[in-house]
């Protein structure tokens, strides 16, 4: 967590710190520092489920290439969980536990304004002009009473720049005097190399600070070194763990329970061994358990401080009730990140959790079961179907899946546990992505990549189920973040409900704009009316206006380069531009006391950001630990400074003043005028932990300005909200599916947050009906697999919706195709949707039919149900005759498996003949040695079989019969015909001395054990005249009649087996061409 305190601390000192993190106290966070060679600021983050950070030591495994420094804040307590609510929805959240990077960088080459700066404190300048980077690296830190006095000064000036309401010389020097600070310093010893730290506060009044160090070799993915360090006086002095854990163990990283900050838990390197080092007491001892898989990561329960789900690299799922002590195995296939714990109040039980696992052929389910009883017996399927891989979302009251309809991704939504019903988009919406930035107050709040769009979506919000969603606003920009995930460039200012910021793609320009009622109107940002020097801006909206970077930080607890507070509310601190559109140039900070109306610039060097009416310190803010490198290979070093000095009292309501906010001079905003408290100009005074500041509100009347268009209804020029083209309204709603009453839709809905009462309230609420009795309408009917296939003997389960109809009077009746149906009373009796068994491969039509006393709707789908294919055989002579057309015949087993296409591939064609019959004709034109390949395809099974056959102008051939004792040695293999083949082979050329070419041998599959043998044309006789080549053939098969007709060749397949073979057929066969 952070402070406004925190951040501007930073900017004051950004020519010394590159690196900075905010800690509490008395919550007690974490932070990890890592260093990249071309980012010289990346943010350290505190984070309450498992460290994040950002890598930023040179990729070669080598020292870092630049300086780097970390500043922590020790602040007042705030809800781990409230801080991640209220940073994510600025963009899109990334799952707690991924690595999360937090230092961003433009890749192109231009001089653009980066979230990393290298900038280096001077020792003998305090002016930024003149700064060099005077840092001793040969010996650094040898003078540190001179650094400590240096930063002290410099302190004081930046500190006395912005204050508005002091003039004068006497003031600047007044100020410097009063904001001298103290400061101690401690080395971390023989850690030079260390490039990664990760930092833990224990909070709770605590004085302890713990810090492990360790170098991650980035050549071979692994941290080869570690040490553990531990504070008990708020950072001044340390003392090394690294014999309380061992000497030899490697640490990697450093857990806390997010419920109980005494409890520690270090996960060892897995190269080295797979073992966890448990504390209960701050860090102040040890209990190394030793673990049967790796962590991946981790997921604390949000109430039980012991209670953790780890996920390991082999995708399975691991629950601990001790706090890492015992381990027991949840379930394996595991989709990563895709594992939730239960919410109490809206789950069954508490000790619940949701997971989404992988199945077979690139699917998934989303099931529910008990914490340590997740066998088949015990789990759940809140959606019967099959759900596309990684779309599992469970947030606050909402359940998020995709499935799959017809070759497309359709979003479900389910409301407080119940049945999932489609999400409605707008008709002609068609998501390529959709992300959920928010289910904050009871509405989701959706980025959508509609078809058309490629670096920016559109922002879509939704009425309390999150089932119907109306446009917010159109074309906010976009951007990828480092691990993959999506960016939106909206934010959510703290402390005032409804005040949004969003970068807006216009005509190829990216604007700033901002609404103070969740979007239901936008406008630009008024630019400030002189800069920093107190020259007049000239800068007259549309044309131009103040444009501001909206990017957070990836880690949820730091800031990036904008920043709001609940504390504080109406101050809003930014980096941006004034012009046209957002820039990456010319970046200058700005300053915002009135939530957005006005701005001022405070610095055009992205440093020396300071307004005493902006923040109001507590007493637990006053002492910072900020720790880092004085060189590139210096120790690290631990600061604690001591801001006591500069506060005079603690603050008497007299110190403050109220303000009241307005947008533009409208003052009732969402429904209500508000009235905040800030400190007066001047006064610096400590904040009691328990002191907050007031707020006040009075309703206002409600007018149409109030309310938002409702879905299918669009904002017209004049303001009011009218049918889209598309949308057709109705006299009933999907509410009347379950009830007997419903709210019909006068075209607007009231925002969730916004509080008017009357004036106008009646005219645009919706106004309560009893639900009509009218035909059904919209029935839909699919497979929860969203297929239109189905397996022999297996469960389908159909899937069957109603959009309009009175659902108690309105029976549903199911007819399967097969000649069974089933019928039920009313549509609610099948949320779980429809099962049954199919008996007979075929293609059934399947209909659903709604009917009532008014008429009905009727919807068919046609299933194909098939069984396994096991395999496939290709038949066709070994020997055909040239342009004389040949049969090919296949064997499918088993024989009866559903609607099969097949695939015949000739020689190297590249282009397959598909037939939907296992049979077919083929001409070969050219003689010579072919190949056939033929493939069945079934669902997403695929079998094939190939054989080679020789062509010739002619040839002769005869059927050869075995004895009957070579059946017991038939297995119908096809190896075991081709090796009888060459021992028949090689016994018919000894017996006749034809010579070898001219003889070929094929066994048929089958019983009784029979082959065929053909006579061809020798290769040398290709010169002779047809006539002559006959002639030739015609001796050569008179010889082999002789020889063989009325004789028993004996061959011998094994030692102990004497086989004859004879012509079948005295009256022989030949195919002559």
């Amino acid at each position: 967590m952070e402070t406004r305190f925190g951040r501007w601390f930073f900017l004051l000192f950004s020519e010394w710190l590159c690196l900075w993190s905010t800690t509490s106290i008395l919550d007690g966070t974490k932070a990890e520092v890592r260093c990249i060679p071309s980012c010289q600021l990346p943010l350290i983050g505190a984070y309450s489920r498992e460290l994040l950070g950002v890598d930023v030591t040179d990729f070669g495994g080598e020292a870092p290439a630049a300086e780097f420094t970390g500043y922590t804040e020790e602040q007042e307590p705030a809800s781990d969980t409230e801080e991640v609510r209220r940073e994510s929805s600025s963009k899109v959240r990334p799952r707690r536990g991924e690595n999360i990077t937090s230092c961003s960088e433009n890749d192109d080459g231009n001089d653009q304004h980066k979230l990393c700066h290298n900038q280096t404190f001077p020792q003998n300048n305090s002016s930024p002009e003149s700064g060099k980077n005077n840092t001793n690296e040969s010996d650094p830190g040898n003078d540190e009473e001179s650094w400590a006095r240096t930063r002290s000064e410099r302190s004081a000036e930046t500190w006395s720049e912005f204050r508005p309401d002091i003039g004068g010389e006497d003031a600047s020097a007044q100020d410097q005097d009063q904001f001298l600070l103290t400061s101690s310093t401690f080395a971390l010893s023989e850690d030079t190399a260390h490039n990664q730290a990760m930092v833990h506060w224990s909070g709770q009044n605590s004085s302890v600070i713990l810090m492990l160090t360790k170098f991650y070799d980035f050549n071979t993915g692994r941290v080869t070194e570690s040490s553990l360090w531990r504070s008990t006086d708020y950072g001044t002095t340390y003392e090394k763990l690294n014999e309380k854990v061992g000497m030899k163990t490697i640490l990697s990283y450093l857990y806390v329970s997010p419920n109980n900050k005494r409890k520690i838990m270090l996960l060892t390197d897995p190269e080295v061994e797979s073992s966890l080092l448990i504390s209960l007491d701050e860090g102040a001892s040890y209990q190394k358990h030793s673990l049967a898989f790796d962590i991946l990561s981790l997921l604390f329960h949000p109430e039980q401080e012991d209670w953790i789900l780890a996920y390991s690299h082999d995708q399975k799922l691991y629950v601990s009730v001790e706090f890492g002590q015992k381990w027991q195995l949840v379930h394996d296939s595991v989709v990563p990140n895709r594992f939730y714990w239960s919410r109490l109040g809206l789950d069954k039980e508490q000790g619940m959790i949701h997971l989404e696992i992988s199945v077979s052929d690139g699917r998934s389910q989303y099931i529910t079961c008990k914490l340590q009883n997740c066998s088949d017996g015990n789990k759940s399927k809140p959606f019967p179907g099959f759900i596309i891989p990684n779309s599992l979302v469970v947030q606050d009251e909402y359940v998020f899946i995709q499935v799959p309809v017809g070759g497309q991704s359709v979003h479900y939504v389910s409301y407080k546990r119940n049945p999932f019903y489609p999400m409605k988009l707008p008709k002609y919406t068609l998501p390529k992505d959709l992300q959920i930035i928010s289910t904050d107050d009871n509405q989701v709040v959706a980025a959508i990549q509609d078809w058309h769009q490629n670096d920016s979506y559109n922002l879509y919000m939704s009425e309390s189920r999150g089932l119907f969603f109306t446009l917010m606003l159109e074309d906010v920009m976009s951007s990828g973040g480092p691990e993959g995930n999506i960016m939106i460039d909206l934010y959510e200012v703290a402390g005032i409900k409804g005040v949004f910021l969003s970068n807006k793609v216009v005509e190829n320009q990216v604007k700033t704009y901002i609404t103070y009622n969740k979007g239901r109107d936008w406008r630009l940002l008024q630019a400030p009316e002189t800069d920093l020097q107190g020259n007049k801006v000239y800068c007259e909206q549309p044309f131009c206006s103040l444009h501001l970077h909206l990017h957070v930080s990836e880690n949820p607890y730091t800031s990036g380069n904008i920043v709001s507070k609940d504390s504080a509310p109406g101050i809003i601190i930014a980096s941006g531009v004034i012009g046209s559109e957002l820039t990456n140039t010319n970046i200058s900070i700005f300053i915002t006391s009135d939530a957005g109306n006005t701005w001022r610039e405070v610095s055009n060097n992205n440093r020396n950001i300071y307004d005493n009416r902006s923040w109001e310190p507590g007493e637990d803010t006053l002492i910072m630990t900020i720790f880092g490198h004085f060189s590139h290979r210096s120790e690290w070093q631990l600061v604690k400074i001591d801001f006591r000095s500069i506060f005079q009292h603690r603050c008497i309501p007299d110190d403050y003043e109220t303000w009241q906010l307005h947008n533009e001079g409208e003052v009732c905003i969402m429904g209500m005028k508000r009235f905040f408290q800030k400190l007066k100009a001047n006064v610096r005074c400590v904040k009691a932990r328990d002191q907050y500041s007031s707020q006040m509100s009075d309703s206002c009347p409600c007018a149409e300005a109030d309310f938002e268009c409702d879905y299918g209804f669009e904002r017209q020029i004049d303001g009011s909200c009218s049918p889209a083209f598309w949308f057709v309204p109705s006299v009933t709603s999907r509410d009347c599916v379950t009830g007997d009453s419903f709210l019909n839709t006068t075209g607007y809905r009231k925002a969730f947050s916004n509080n008017c009462t009357e004036g106008a309230l009646l005219k645009y609420s919706p106004r309560r009906q009893k639900c009509p009795s009218r035909a059904p309408r919209g029935l839909q009917l699919l497979t929860s697999e969203g297929t239109l296939v189905a397996t022999l003997g297996r469960n389908v389960t159909f899937l069957v919706f109603l959009e309009e109809g009175l659902g108690s009077m309105t029976s549903i009746t199911v007819d399967f195709g097969d000649g069974t149906a089933i019928s039920y009373v009313n549509i609610s009796s099948i949320d779980d949707g429809v099962k049954h068994i199919y008996s007979k491969v075929g293609i059934y039509q399947v209909s659903a039919t709604a009917s009532n006393t008014l008429g009905f709707d009727k919807v068919f789908l046609y299933l194909h149900v098939s069984c396994q294919l096991e395999q496939i055989q290709l038949s066709a002579p070994s020997v055909v005759v040239k342009n004389k057309a040949v049969n090919l015949t296949t064997v499918l087993r088993p024989s009866n498996v559903g609607t099969v296409t097949y695939y015949w591939w000739f020689d190297n064609k590249t282009e397959p003949i598909v037939t939907l019959d296992g049979a077919m004709s083929f001409t070969f034109s050219k003689k010579g040695s072919h190949t056939i390949t033929v493939q069945a395809a079934i669902d997403n099974t695929v079998h094939q079989d190939h054989i080679k056959l020789a062509v010739y102008d002619y040839f002769h051939s005869h059927v050869l019969a075995f004895s009957s004792n070579m059946d017991d040695l038939n297995p119908g293999m096809p190896e075991w015909r081709e090796d009888i083949g060459r021992v028949v082979k090689r016994c018919m050329v000894q017996a006749t001395g034809i010579s070898e070419e001219q003889i070929l041998v094929t066994l048929l599959p089958g019983l009784p054990t029979t082959a065929e043998l053909f006579i061809v044309p020798e290769r040398r006789s290709t010169d002779k005249a047809g006539d002559g080549k006959l002639s030739h053939l015609d001796q050569v098969h008179y010889l082999f009649t002789k020889d063989v007709l009325y004789r028993h060749i004996l061959i011998i397949p094994k030692s102990y087996c004497r086989l004859a073979v004879s012509p079948r057929h005295i009256s022989l066969v030949n195919r002559i061409g």
